[in-house]
């Protein structure tokens, strides 16, 4: 068994991150689901069959890692390719060396970090060699494969979803690079390393190079970390939040559903989770804003006013004010009665238009500026609502005769339309009550 420290020919000039890496399933960190025992990639690695697959998962949860160990354990060739950096013609370099090894008798893996950077055409350069064995692809991602990779490619790939590292993986991995020789004789504090391990938010990559950091800010032949210290280190740490990635839309979707759930203190968890990350506050105000029509509505339409104004001072003021003012009114639509009667009628009446023919204005609702008009009947019989008692006219039909009574907004009973509901049952009533009916019974 290769042991995590065995390879030390590699040299302290390397990164810390990198010194540590693991050489075996059995000293790889995390991913239980994956590399215990009976689980998809110990079989893997058991039989020595080794197929294409994507690695999807967070920044600093071991793609690469565990890329370098699977090819290892099939004796393969690893060849590694950058996204960011490389085009079609460094993978057609790359197959050509597959081929020629192939010939010798020797597989190769081909491994793509951040594999959803490349465009569709230069997705599809791997797609022939996939296919007739010349490559083993392995493509690492942080983003959703669903929407970033082509089917063609995930068709012919095995997505394995990586997970962001349990606080107990991450203590014991801090504990072996503690026994480290550069870093043994360091003293890592409690409280310094209970900071260190929350801010590395799952990512072994950041929880080593932040205590390499901290090593060297340390002083003495007996360097000492205190909290003070790793305060300093993490200062400027902000944690994983990538705007447009999963991560990104995660957490607005844990805020959104929180305040639909009526749970302010989950909302305001989310909230300053995003801040944290390095959120623009104005994306999340105008998220409130949404949040305030779709699931607040007219059950209280102050909401809808609390949350422009949060905008509108976050533009004006900027941060803290602004962000005060955010989640006043996040607290404020997580307690207030919901209702989404709106949103539903909203979406219903698009559906219904999009699905019926396009029925002509009544010519009593159609305005008659010209005599011409007038002469063709155009605002004919149409009753000034302002004219009759409660600004009602019983019977009155604003639809185009064959919709006549059709609904599309029921409101809940729930805040104010509580009185919304009772009052839209009095107006239908009076309608069916009524003497006279403008377009005859059988409408």
């Amino acid at each position: 068994m290769n042991d995590l420290f065995a390879d030390q020919t590699r040299g302290d000039a390397q990164p810390l991150a990198a010194r540590l890496r693991p050489l075996s399933l059995d000293d790889y960190v995390g991913q239980s689901h994956l590399i215990a025992p009976g689980k998809p990639l110990r079989q893997v690695v058991e039989r020595g069959q080794l197929h294409s697959m994507i690695l999807w998962g967070p920044p600093g949860t071991g793609k690469t890692t565990l890329a370098l160990i699977l090819a290892g354990a099939v004796d393969a060739e690893f060849i590694t390719l950058s996204a960011v950096l490389s085009g079609v013609k460094d993978i057609r370099a790359a197959v050509e060396q597959a081929k020629a090894r192939l010939g010798q008798g020797r597989r190769t893996v081909l491994f793509v970090d951040e594999v959803h950077r490349f465009n569709k055409a230069q997705q599809d350069a791997f797609l022939p060699h996939v296919e007739d064995g010349t490559v083993i692809f392995i493509g690492a991602t942080t983003e959703n494969p669903s929407f970033e990779l082509n089917n063609a490619l995930l068709s012919r790939a095995r997505v394995y979803r990586l997970r962001s590292l349990e606080r107990q993986d991450l203590s014991g991995l801090l504990d072996r690079a503690l026994r480290q020789p550069d870093l043994s004789a360091m003293v890592l504090e409690a409280d310094a390393r209970d900071l260190l391990l929350d801010y590395a938010d799952g990512d072994a990559r950041r929880l080593l190079n932040m205590l390499e950091v901290a090593m060297d800010l340390a002083d003495g032949d007996q360097p000492r970390v205190d909290r003070p210290l790793m305060q300093e280190v993490l200062r400027d740490a902000v944690r994983r939040f990538d705007k447009g990635g999963d991560l990104f839309y995660d957490q607005i979707s844990a805020l959104h559903k929180s305040v639909r759930g009526s749970d302010p203190d989950a909302a305001l968890y989310w909230f300053a989770r995003m801040l944290d990350g390095g959120c623009d506050p104005l994306y999340v105000a105008r998220r409130v804003v949404r949040m305030a029509s779709e699931d607040i509505g007219n059950a209280d339409p102050r909401a809808l006013t609390l949350a422009l104004n949060a905008w509108e001072v976050q533009e004006r003021l900027g941060s803290p004010e602004g962000e005060l003012t955010i989640a006043q009114a996040i607290v404020f639509l997580a307690v207030a009665p919901k209702s989404n009667a709106v949103y539903d009628a909203y979406n219903t009446a698009r559906r219904f238009v999009a699905e019926h023919p396009s029925n002509e204005v009544p010519l009593h609702l159609r305005n008659a500026p010209t005599k011409l008009m007038k002469a063709e009947g155009y605002g004919a019989e149409y009753h000034y609502a302002h004219d009759y008692p409660d600004a009602f006219v019983d019977g009155e039909n604003y639809f185009p005769p064959t919709l006549r009574d059709t609904r599309f907004y029921e409101p809940v009973e729930r805040g104010l339309e509580i009185r919304i509901a009772e009052k839209l049952r009095q107006l239908r009533r009076r309608n069916r009550d009524s003497q006279w009916q403008r377009y005859g019974d059988e409408q």
